[in-house]
């Protein structure tokens, strides 16, 4: 599992977050866990493949927001049990 992160210019709200979640899931179908923050200038999902940054980045350009970075890294579940 890959976590995909992108800063993102642009968004000013809740309906942005909303747009920018709708694109990715549009292009990615398999993402999982995505979010995004207005106050954060961030999205981020999990995926089980590396996405293709490029396609991503002009999705995203298209919907009127300026993607500044792509960083992606190995994703780590969170273990909440109690031993």
């Amino acid at each position: 599992m890959i976590k995909t992160t992108m800063k993102i210019d642009g968004m000013m709200c809740g309906m942005c977050e909303a747009h920018v979640n709708e694109v990715i899931r549009k292009l990615v179908p398999e993402a999982k866990k995505v979010s995004s923050s207005h106050t954060k200038g961030e999205s981020s999902f999990v995926s089980e493949d590396k996405v293709d940054e490029k396609k991503l980045t002009e999705a995203i350009s298209e919907t009127g927001y300026q993607v500044l970075s792509i960083s992606s890294e190995p994703y780590k579940k969170k273990f909440l049990g109690l031993f």
